[in-house]
């Protein structure tokens, strides 16, 4: 009986491969995400049950859920939790939108194009702390490039405070983070754009579609799939994305320009406090373990619909 349940055997009577062997190759793969993925989730939600902090060693205790009560009781939670979805919301209309356009101009064969996809594509290989720091040069409040052309085109009068001001440092970070991440929507909508059949928009044009019908008929439909999954994906970046505002504000002024992950980062590095840090890391993961379900659910129940 053990026999017949490892073993298969042939209709000529052979005994074929174990079908137990296929499984042996997966281990290696499920003991990395296991090391990777797993432990570390496991080993942040039982610290965010402790009061653990760095260079208080002799006193590290399970306290409950003390860490999460003085995260929802922080000044700044409620400020913070505003900026993240600003932070997300602006940066990723802008960026795909941009990004569509620039994906549709690319599309279409000129001269010189290969080097401006080149060129369209140089940011997404820097690193997003060093593009922060030039930003922070660029809107700097005295020095700055952006202020002294504006002043010199008589835009304005008086530079305009953009770090040290809350309300332009945060308008600030976003345009920074507006212009890092376009090139990803480039590359991914190009990538689909440049797999949509030819036949079917030769069939659009005969049956008398636009440019303008084709495209929102024809062509958003067929790379909808890959739509959603970049958008997805993107909003889970952006979320996990401090990079650009430690580059640019470090979360100043007076903390004014946080969103969850680079609180996050400051509570781990600069607090030194590993339990009210693995605290916010558990909510950051659950708020987006929800919006990924329910993001799915409606885009499948709108796919339903339609179909």
């Amino acid at each position: 009986m053990a026999a017949s349940i490892h073993k298969l055997v042939r209709k000529d009577g052979k005994k074929s491969h174990n079908i137990l062997a296929p499984l042996w190759f997966l281990i290696p793969a499920l003991i990395l995400v296991a090391i990777f993925i797993y432990y570390p989730v496991f080993a942040t939600a039982n610290m965010s049950f402790k009061n653990y902090k760095l260079f208080d060693q002799g006193h590290i205790f399970y306290n409950g859920f003390t860490n999460f009560r003085e995260i929802f009781k922080d000044l700044h939670f409620h400020r913070i939790i505003q900026n993240t979805v600003l932070w997300v919301t602006v940066s990723l209309f802008f960026q795909f939108t941009i990004g569509f356009i620039l994906a549709l101009y690319l599309k279409s064969k000129f001269r010189f194009s290969g080097l401006y996809q080149g060129i369209i594509f140089i940011p997404w290989a820097l690193s997003g702390f060093l593009m922060g720091l030039v930003w922070k040069w660029i809107f700097d409040d005295s020095l700055g490039v952006l202020n002294d052309m504006m002043l010199k085109t008589h835009l304005i009068s008086k530079p305009i405070p953009w770090l040290s001001n809350p309300n332009w440092a945060m308008a600030a970070v976003i345009i920074a983070n507006i212009w890092y991440g376009v090139t990803f929507f480039v590359i991914m909508i190009l990538a689909a754009l440049q797999g949509v059949p030819h036949e079917i928009l030769e069939a659009a044009e005969l049956d008398g579609c636009s440019k303008a019908k084709a495209l929102f008929l024809v062509i958003v439909p067929y790379i909808r799939p890959t739509l959603i999954l970049i958008v997805l994906l993107r909003i889970i970046w952006i979320t996990n994305f401090p990079d650009i505002i430690f580059g640019m504000t470090s979360g100043g002024p007076n903390e004014q320009t946080h969103i969850l992950s680079s609180w996050l980062v400051q509570k781990i590095t600069y607090d030194q406090d590993w339990g009210s840090g693995s605290a916010l890391g558990l909510i950051m993961l659950g708020v987006l373990f929800i919006f990924t379900i329910f993001y799915l659910l409606a885009t499948r129940l709108e796919e339903e619909s339609e179909g």
